[in-house]
């Protein structure tokens, strides 16, 4: 499956295309380094850089900075705005529909859901998931970005295997993860404040759920053979698949033998230089940027994307996180800005074999981000548009002198 092919186009209503747009004024990122440069719009796809152009509508970019819209490989905010309190549901198509208004005002216009399905069950079991896929569904002729589907599949969930195939020859599925945290839940079951989050989510009692984590670890052996079925049926549809907190380079090596190329979140440099050796691209969080490191004590992604082990950041568990974190590793003496924009820009994309975006080059799809960095506020994203059409507009001086 291509999925620049299949996903083009996919934002915004599904009609007409969008009218022509010059962006004028602003410092436009092209080849990897900003430059004075005019980018024009059309058909949903960049159709110049420079020239004189007389297109309806103009956007005023003077002061601001023009760069390829951002792609977000993982991220779970969404799952806040379906549950925004402990055992409170909100119907999933309002939930996405806010997450998609995050998304444009936040820059990100191809947005990877990462639904979660586990053994736990609750809000992480069958219903849950089959109920954000149909929404996402449903609703995707009317979100303002490219929407995409990141399984996130928890592989001691042996039972899920014939749905989750059925899932990927229906092509209801963009990219598939596999998350092992029976590891970590073996270790902490006899430490009550340690389980209770989990304890909660399953809608279980303690002494229920204790039982769950028993008669599902009993099948490890099971589990080995279960992933690499699900990886050869990716595979055989050309889906990306992501490992995540890969422990060592062993197990690294293990999940790439199977296609599975993207190392998401690896939980130790080590583990990270090995990925870096093999040419795999490399995740990690936005948030543990902006945060000055990891709240769970896995690498600083600023550390590692200093030395080379980072290729994209992601949302993870929060949209903001993923324009500011750029501005802040270049502003840290990390890299240039023009490089750490590609760990938001180009490095997802790339990890997704999406060809298509990432870049503004002509020809590619026309997703743009209008950002401002005037210090001491932080910066802030003034427009975006996805597939040719502006989404986000947070300020009149857009359409200034010059403009429409």
């Amino acid at each position: 499956m291509n999925l620049a092919a299949s996903s083009l186009g996919r934002a915004g209503p599904a009609s007409a295309m969008p009218a022509p747009i010059r962006i004028a004024g602003g410092r436009a990122l092209v080849e990897g380094a900003f430059t004075d440069v005019d980018v024009v719009l059309a058909d949903g796809l960049v159709a110049a850089i420079g020239g004189e152009t007389g297109e309806p509508m103009t956007l005023d970019a003077r002061g601001l900075l023009v760069l390829p819209g951002i792609v977000d490989i993982h991220g779970d905010g969404f799952e806040r705005l379906v549950h925004p309190r402990p055992g409170v549901g909100i119907d999933p198509h309002i939930a996405l529909l806010e997450a998609d208004r995050q998304f444009a005002a936040n820059g990100i216009t191809t947005a990877c859901h990462a639904v979660t399905w586990s053994w736990e069950g609750g809000a992480r079991g069958a219903g849950p998931a089959l109920a954000i896929l149909d929404a996402v569904a449903a609703l995707k002729p009317h979100l303002s970005v490219d929407t995409l589907l990141h399984l996130r599949h928890e592989t001691f969930n042996l039972d899920a295997e014939p749905v989750i195939l059925g899932w990927i020859e229906q092509g209801r599925i963009d990219c598939l993860a596999f998350n092992d945290h029976m590891a970590g839940t073996i270790k902490q079951r006899h430490r009550p404040d340690k389980m209770a989050g989990m304890v909660a989510r399953s809608g279980l009692t303690e002494a229920g759920f204790l039982a769950l984590v028993e008669r599902t670890h009993a099948r490890a052996d099971e589990v080995p053979a279960s992933i690499a079925r699900l990886a050869a049926a990716a595979r055989g549809r050309g889906l990306p698949m992501l490992s995540h907190d890969d422990m060592s380079p062993e197990m690294r090596a293990w999940y790439r033998g199977l296609g599975c190329v993207v190392a998401e979140f690896p939980i130790n440099e080590e583990t990270a230089r090995a990925a870096a050796a093999a040419g795999d691209p490399i995740v990690f969080g936005a948030p543990n940027v902006l945060r000055g490191g990891s709240h769970t004590g896995c690498p600083s992604a600023a550390e590692m994307a200093a030395a080379g082990l980072c290729s994209a950041l992601a949302s993870d568990y929060y949209y903001p996180a993923l324009p500011l974190a750029p501005f802040r590793l270049a502003k840290e003496g990390r890299l240039s800005l023009a490089r750490t924009w590609d760990l938001v820009s180009s490095g997802p994309a790339e990890a997704l074999g999406l060809a298509d975006r990432g870049r503004l080059v002509a020809g590619g799809r026309a997703d743009v981000v209008l950002m401002e960095d005037r210090s001491p506020l932080p910066p802030r994203v003034v427009a975006t548009l996805a597939g040719g059409r502006l989404v986000h507009a947070a300020g009149a001086s857009l359409f200034g002198p010059g403009g429409a």
